[in-house]
């Protein structure tokens, strides 16, 4: 039974439990007024009488954290997930509220701690630059996000009865409409592209709606633009890897769990790697056809780099990456997107980022298919739509074939693009074989054909 003992000015509500090694303790709460003491004495003494009391633990936010990290995190994410949650971890929760004990969080605290964000400055590390005063309203839905996800496991562990994330009002996150180039604006800019490697990237993302890392981790041998599969438009590319960094600590963590190769680093010392890893979702693992013109680029462009190969002989690193420094080590994106600010400045054209041409991608499919949106997101490989894909898949593959087709006649076949055409198609043309007996059998019944045919050859100098 618990009782309670007025003090000065609060209330204490006193109760003996059995803690996790049998041992029998006396737990002190304070409440500042009677009715809130006899209210929690009630919950006190119904939690024991059902056998659902649990009994108090001293553990911090911090210290739950770490294991939630160590028997959760590291079975089910990847080395990006875990470098993304672990930054949120350090950088927004620790420090506001991780010396908090994980008992004493309920509802009215996370709604504190809520504003505390919103007045809390963005911080700045060494691969992600703020670009805002403040933590953002969709930052704080993803620290929300992994804290609800973290005090599940805690109830599930009986730490907690309840969690106290679930049912969070969040502030409402305004989603600016991102801007775009539309096609005359992308043609624009690839005529006026002289950087090779932008280039091709800045193609793959168009025509096959291809994200960054996608078009960086691409290697030939996903690459299909044989005579016979382009003269069949049947060029594609195959999508099953992507290339980003990761940190050091996340690569030893998880191991090699979805990661293809890690890449030597040109200094050892430094605390990340950059990676070839399994992407996010199932549903990005695809097939995307390609318009001729863009297959027979790929061919250009590899032909060039097989030329620098043989120049540079063992210097050369090969990857078998199709958007490669010239050594053949890899390209990261900020080398990319360097080069296509620069080249946004030189065009004139509306400031976008490189991401939008995904965007710019997906837009145009979708005029060119009269907003046929299962083939067009079958294109871009997004999660939410893996049932309509894995159900539709036999007509998607056809409906997304005819992508790449609409797509090479549309936009690739208007004025010169970088000269690239598919060779000319000899035609030979059979002389057509004569049967008498069907021509006069024909004659016979139709006398207005004849006559026809009589005045047709009396008008012709052979007929006179």
């Amino acid at each position: 039974m618990a009782s309670i003992i007025k003090r000065k000015k609060n209330y204490s509500i006193v109760y003996n439990y059995t803690d996790e090694n049998g041992e029998t303790r006396q737990k002190w709460e304070t409440r500042t007024s009677y009715q809130d003491a006899l209210k929690r004495k009630a919950e006190v003494e119904n939690q024991q009488f059902t056998r659902t009391f649990l009994p108090p633990t001293d553990q911090t936010i911090a210290e739950f954290l770490l294991d939630f990290v160590s028997l959760y995190g590291e079975k089910r994410w990847g080395v990006s997930m875990y470098d993304s949650q672990n930054s949120l971890i350090s950088n927004y929760i620790n420090p506001i509220i991780g010396d908090l004990k994980v008992q004493e969080v309920t509802p009215r605290v996370v709604d504190k701690y809520i504003q505390t964000l919103q007045k809390t400055p963005a911080v700045s590390t060494k691969m992600h630059k703020a670009k805002t005063q403040y933590v953002t309203n969709q930052t704080i839905e993803k620290i929300i996000k992994l804290l609800r996800c973290a005090f599940k496991q805690a109830v599930r562990w009986e730490l907690i009865a309840k969690n106290p994330f679930d049912n969070v009002i969040l502030p409402k996150s305004e989603y600016k409409k991102r801007d775009i180039w539309d096609a005359g604006m992308i043609r624009t800019a690839l005529d006026q592209c002289t950087d090779s490697k932008l280039y091709v990237a800045m193609n793959l993302s168009f025509a096959c709606s291809l994200r960054m890392g996608e078009i960086l981790g691409l290697t030939w041998s996903n690459v299909h633009i044989s005579d016979e599969e382009i003269a069949a438009d049947n060029a594609y590319v195959y999508i099953d890897k992507e290339l980003t960094r990761a940190s050091k600590r996340a690569i030893e963590m998880l191991g090699q769990k979805d990661i293809y190769h890690v890449f030597t680093p040109l200094f050892p010392n430094t605390s990340t790697r950059v990676i070839l890893k399994k992407p996010k979702t199932d549903s990005s693992i695809r097939k995307v056809w390609l318009p001729k013109t863009l297959a027979y680029i790929l061919r250009e462009w590899k032909d060039s780099q097989d030329e620098l190969r043989g120049f540079l002989g063992d210097e050369y690193q090969d990857y078998d990456l199709v958007v490669a420094l010239p050594n053949g080590r890899p390209c990261e994106d900020r080398i990319i997107l360097k080069e296509f600010e620069k080249l946004r400045e030189k065009a004139g054209l509306p400031r976008v980022v490189f991401h939008s041409l995904r965007h710019s991608s997906t837009t145009y499919k979708l005029k060119l298919n009269h907003g046929d949106l299962k083939a067009t997101q079958g294109d871009t490989g997004h999660a939410e739509i893996d049932m309509i894909t894995s159900v539709y898949a036999h007509i998607l593959d056809e409906d997304r074939k005819i992508n790449a087709q609409k797509f090479e006649s549309a936009f690739y076949a208007n004025p010169d693009l970088r000269s690239v055409r598919p060779p000319e198609e000899e035609k030979e043309l059979a002389p057509a074989a004569l049967d008498l007996e069907v021509l006069v059998e024909q004659l016979r019944k139709s006398p207005e054909l004849a006559n026809t045919l009589a005045a047709l050859l009396s008008a012709t100098p052979g007929g006179k």
